[in-house]
């Protein structure tokens, strides 16, 4: 598919070379064209400069043919008006604009445009990793019922296979992130310091879920 994302900075940077990567055609929008300059050789996409909500710019980005536009400039106007721009006017499907404000991302998000709060996130991501905090949230099915979650893993399991968790906590592993690389585990996998663990439940058994995790089998 057809991507457009505007911001060249550190994150902008990054998703154009993953998305590229997997073989989608992207184009990158900012209004410095020094920017573009964290980009490697190897980006095949386009780059265009320009201001992110202006038709022109977005045209010439081919927004007309995009079917996802991610808003990652270091400016929340400016991202939240390109990302109204590509979902009210253009009629792009999947729109998300980074907001670093956690007080207007909320209200972006009444108006049906996904953000991500930076700010939030980030500190978030301190917190999942400094205190054990059970299970967070990622996804739950329509009915509520099924729960994809990050839980949190106690030293008890450090250097025993991840299907012993699972089998233990009647959870089910669905992929680890080790290193800031996704993993699909299988029946050798083992648990190693620094992992997190993300797995589906119901959600009647989240207690148990957390204290196996947290202090072993004993806790089944």
């Amino acid at each position: 598919m057809h991507i457009v994302i505007l911001g060249c900075g550190r994150v902008g940077a990054l998703l154009a070379h993953r998305l590229d990567e997997l073989g989608h055609s992207v184009s990158v929008v900012d209004q410095d064209a020094s920017a573009f300059r964290k980009l490697s050789p190897d980006f095949t996409g386009q780059t265009v400069t320009g201001v992110g909500f202006d038709r022109e710019t977005l045209e010439s980005a081919g927004i007309k043919r995009a079917r996802a536009f991610a808003a990652v400039s270091s400016g929340d106007n400016s991202n939240i008006l390109a990302a109204r721009v590509a979902r009210e006017t253009y009629g792009v499907e999947q729109v998300v604009a980074r907001i670093y404000d956690p007080r207007r991302a909320q209200v972006y998000e009444r108006l049906g445009i996904p953000t991500v709060a930076t700010v939030s996130w980030t500190a978030g991501q301190f917190l999942r990793r400094m205190l054990p905090l059970g299970a967070e949230d990622e996804y739950r099915d329509a009915s509520g019922r099924i729960v994809l979650a990050e839980v949190h893993v106690g030293a008890y399991w450090l250097g025993r296979r991840s299907s012993d968790l699972g089998l233990a906590s009647g959870a089910r592993i669905a992929f680890i992130t080790r290193y800031g690389e996704g993993l699909l585990p299988d029946d050798q996998t083992v648990v190693q310091d620094g992992d997190l663990v993300h797995c589906l439940f119901e959600d009647g058994i989240r207690e148990r879920v957390e204290r196996v995790f947290e202090h072993g089998p004993q806790e089944a």
